[in-house]
């Protein structure tokens, strides 16, 4: 394994807290959680509620990092336009500014994408410029069994955002449940929703996990658009 310590691609939803909770697992020394904060829809980063990152963080223990859109307004004006795609470039100039601060330096990050050959390429060429690993443990694998296996290590996951035909109102706030995947199951068949989301059609935030000390408890309001809506955070905080 190489040396130096580890960050964390976090946005708080299920893959990339998956993939941060099997980083631990392996005990790789996960130094920093980096959340980026896009504006508006992104093709690279998970958007909505990556506010309540900084409360996932505190409640596992490890540093945040935020990535602020202002950031992506200086990278804008850099020279690394032409190695990096320009939502890479404020991620990749954090990770580089916080490789210095890591005991032996960047030694690799943390990745959740399921089968995004956009994400993924993008992640790995990323890392190779900067002279890390990858650790994608999600990459290739079934959805529904990656799925199970959340359940299974006890993560509370919430759907905060859809956007799919056969995905309603109802389903903001949700649990993310067995009986729910089973209805994803039979929407994949209907529609081709992914049933991990992993399309854009849901996005999650998790609450609870074994890799957490303290729950997130949150309030809200639906908002929904005809045929696609999101949850409002009125109230996030730790519970006991």
């Amino acid at each position: 394994m190489t040396d130096g310590q580890w960050v964390s691609l976090f946005s708080g939803g299920k893959d990339s807290s998956w993939a941060l909770y099997r980083a631990l697992e392996e005990g790789l020394d996960v130094a920093r959680l980096v959340t980026v904060h896009p504006e508006g829809d992104s093709y690279m980063y998970h958007v909505p509620a990556t506010r309540l990152a900084s409360l996932a963080a505190e409640s596992i223990g490890v540093p945040l990092v935020d990535v602020e859109p202002a950031d992506f307004e200086a990278a804008a004006g850099s020279e690394s336009g032409e190695q990096g795609d320009t939502e890479l470039e404020p991620l990749e100039a954090a990770l580089a500014d916080l490789a210095d601060d890591l005991n032996g330096g960047l030694a690799g990050v943390t990745a959740g994408a399921v089968e995004s050959e956009y994400q993924t390429s993008r992640i790995e060429a990323m890392a190779e410029r900067l002279g890390c690993e990858v650790f994608a443990p999600l990459w290739q694998r079934d959805p529904r069994d990656l799925a199970d296996e959340m359940l299974a290590a006890g993560f509370e996951i919430t759907i905060v955002q859809v956007a799919a035909y056969g995905l309603d109102e109802s389903w903001l706030g949700r649990t993310l449940d067995r009986e729910a995947l089973d209805e994803l199951e039979a929407l994949n068949e209907e529609y081709g929703v992914h049933v991990l989301g992993e399309g854009g059609e849901f996005e999650t935030f998790v609450t609870d996990g074994p890799h957490m000390s303290r729950p997130i408890e949150l309030e809200y309001d639906t908002v929904w658009n005809g045929d696609r809506g999101h949850v409002e955070i009125t109230s996030a905080s730790l519970g006991e």
